[in-house]
């Protein structure tokens, strides 16, 4: 079977907009989760009036201010990303971009189009919709704009899998290269959900912290106190590469994808079960070859019903408390990210496994009984760590699982 290397990588949060930035303030327990600045969610008495946004970041850095509008702000992000990833891997000259594919992913896409374009529908009539309206909002168009942008002309892909899309568009990238659909492909998840209706939606569900008036210590994973994630936003992105590829043009490794697995939980839309994530889990293990784990970044939202069944799964899937590796979520410093968190937290653990240090659980008040990993809690930690395993579950009951190994 072809083998799989990362050889790029690529991301921006509400910590950084650059992957050193954000590694080095997640390392450093920074937190970036404030009040909403993207609109003012005060004035529309939202019950959760925080999330973790990017900060000082200008899309014409992207593209040329006179394109910014005919695209959403998922697509910037996502679109910075790219660039880093791709500067990054380094590509030679003869690089063959009709053998060079992309993998996206969006759990929502342009959210904040839709509101926008839906208000201006009602209020001004069907005539006054911008023309970039659906070209600017569709989930693939994120591949459409970063294939366009880098001269990508291989398979263009998209994963629209709720919370799990950024881990299932990396094993979508996978799938094309062992089976010789492509050498390379850039896989850039991404995502920028901030909007009255994206706020709004979430928090009828009773899924939104709403610790307004302490937005730092708001999102608490695996604490007994933990009552419902943030929104966040942000985008990661890795060139993957088929390994002699990569080593026959002297390509700087990152990691090797050695495993990864999906599945379904066919339980509920929203309430996760322990079975779907165990079961993806196991496949990603026996794919890599039962290898040991050294760190297990987690889905680990910060809402009650996820982070207590995320543990019984690692524990069952380990063989008891005593035999899981250590496990955090970065979901407290960065927010969820929704469809970008896989990318994101893929980037940061392969970014753990090269450092030698486990970003911690920030927010770690009052232990759980139910959520008794070790889970770094509020400082990081050094480790020798030579195979990661990340984690993303998504509504609907799709699971993705990811494992990289040093090579």
């Amino acid at each position: 079977m072809r083998r799989v290397v990362v050889t790029g990588m690529g991301m921006i949060n509400a910590v950084g907009n650059s992957k050193d930035e954000s590694f080095k303030a997640i390392c450093d327990g920074v937190c970036g989760i404030d009040q909403i600045t993207l609109f003012d969610a005060a004035a529309q008495k939202q019950s959760a009036q925080i999330a973790g946004e990017v900060k000082g970041f200008d899309p014409a850095d992207v593209m040329h201010p006179k394109e910014v509008k005919k695209a959403d702000r998922f697509i910037h992000l996502g679109l910075k990303a790219a660039a880093e990833a791709m500067e990054d891997a380094a590509l030679s000259e003869d690089t063959d971009y009709e053998r060079f594919g992309i993998s996206a992913a969006s759990g929502i896409g342009g959210l904040p189009s839709i509101e926008k374009n839906s208000i201006i529908l009602n209020e001004r009539g069907p005539r006054r919709i911008s023309p970039f309206f659906i070209p600017g909002a569709l989930v693939n168009m994120l591949g459409g704009f970063v294939s366009i942008e880098h001269g990508i002309k291989g398979p263009n892909l998209s994963a629209v899998t709720a919370c799990a899309a950024g881990t299932h568009s990396i094993s979508e990238a996978a799938k094309t290269i062992i089976c010789g659909g492509a050498e390379q492909m850039l896989v850039v998840a991404a995502e920028s959900a901030i909007s009255g209706v994206g706020i709004g939606g979430f928090a009828s569900m009773k899924a939104l912290s709403t610790r307004n008036d302490d937005p730092a210590t708001a999102s608490r994973p695996f604490d007994a106190d933990r009552n419902g994630f943030v929104m966040g936003e942000g985008a990661g992105a890795l060139v993957l590469e088929e390994y002699e590829s990569a080593k026959k043009r002297g390509a700087k490794i990152y990691a090797e994808l050695i495993g990864f697995g999906e599945s379904g939980d066919a339980n509920h839309i929203t309430t996760p079960s322990m079975d779907g994530p165990l079961r993806a889990m196991r496949a990603a293990m026996k794919m890599a070859g039962n290898p040991t784990i050294d760190y297990v970044n987690a889905h680990g939202t910060s809402t009650p019903t996820n982070d207590k069944n995320e543990t019984a799964a690692l524990k069952e899937l380990f063989g008891g408390k005593q035999n899981c590796p250590p496990t955090t979520s970065i979901k407290g410093q960065i927010g969820h990210c929704l469809g970008a968190a896989g990318g994101i937290e893929a980037v940061v653990s392969i970014m753990a496994m090269h450092s030698g240090i486990i970003p911690p659980t920030i927010n770690h008040f009052t232990p759980d009984p139910e959520c008794d990993l070790d889970i770094v809690p509020n400082s990081a930690r050094e480790a020798k760590l030579d195979t990661i395993m990340s984690n993303s579950f998504g509504f609907g009951g799709t699971n993705g699982v990811v494992i990289f190994s040093k090579i």
